[in-house]
């Protein structure tokens, strides 16, 4: 099965109303009109993918309201130190996704960009306390989660597995599923501010080319991304401009 990652759903230049703020952010936000012509083509095409939308923005009801309108649900993974900060949804939301059929997962307590290279004591807290978080708000059981910064390791799978999560969602482009810790890790395929209706109609119908040129983007960076530590994180800053708007969950 094909997962589709998806942020945000926001008017063009109005970036900063949903989810997190900045240039970064701004990358995996797509307009309204964007979002219902995807939609519409992945309808005519016949092949619901799973889709996800991480960070937990405001407008996710908004998604929701595009995903019901076509018969599809979504899963909305939700950073949960932001829930009803500006920007972010409220526990109101999170209970009304639930109530009108969406899944609602953990998308970590902070959001640290890096959560491969965080210490076992917090990615347990993260996976944990924000579990429990949503527990408490929906008064159900929360077994799903998507990995925060496309930053995956092993160990934490093995965090998410001991706070009780069963399925874990990463940014890998592939249509795999592969259980690690008795769990089940499944891949996802980026949407992008940039992403024409075509490819996701193509991601959605398991077309060989997008998918390929996705998994050769995504290695192609992962390398950086280990070669660089946390000069990786500085070149990051400079080259988006992105200041200090946001406080990841990696930075002290």
């Amino acid at each position: 099965m094909t997962a589709l990652m998806y942020h945000d759903v926001v008017p063009a230049g109005a970036g900063d109303s949903s989810g997190f703020p900045g240039r970064d952010a701004a990358l995996y936000k797509v307009t309204p009109a964007q979002f219902t012509a995807q939609l519409d083509a992945i309808a005519r095409g016949g092949r619901a993918p799973i889709f996800t939308f991480d960070d937990g923005g405001a407008s996710a009801m908004r998604a929701a309201d595009a995903l019901e309108a076509r018969g599809f649900r979504g899963r909305f993974f939700i950073t949960t130190n932001f829930i009803g900060a500006p920007g972010f949804v409220r526990r109101d939301d999170i209970r009304e996704l639930a109530r009108r059929g969406h899944v609602v997962g953990s998308h970590s307590c902070s959001h640290p960009l890096r959560m491969g290279h965080c210490g076992w004591p917090q990615l347990v807290d993260e996976w944990t306390r924000s579990r429990a978080t949503l527990e408490e708000i929906l008064g159900a059981a929360v077994r799903v989660a998507s990995v925060p910064g496309g930053d995956f390791a092993p160990e934490v799978a093995r965090a998410a597995a001991q706070a009780g999560i069963t399925t874990l969602f990463t940014s890998e482009p592939t249509r795999d599923s592969r259980s690690a810790f008795g769990l089940a890790l499944e891949g996802r395929f980026t949407i992008q501010a940039w992403t024409s209706v075509s490819t996701v109609a193509g991601l959605a119908a398991g077309d060989w080319l997008p998918r390929a040129r996705q998994a050769l983007v995504w290695n192609a960076k992962k390398m950086t991304k280990r070669l660089g530590g946390e000069r990786y994180l500085q070149l990051r800053r400079i080259v988006l401009g992105h200041g200090n708007e946001v406080r990841w969950g990696d930075q002290n």
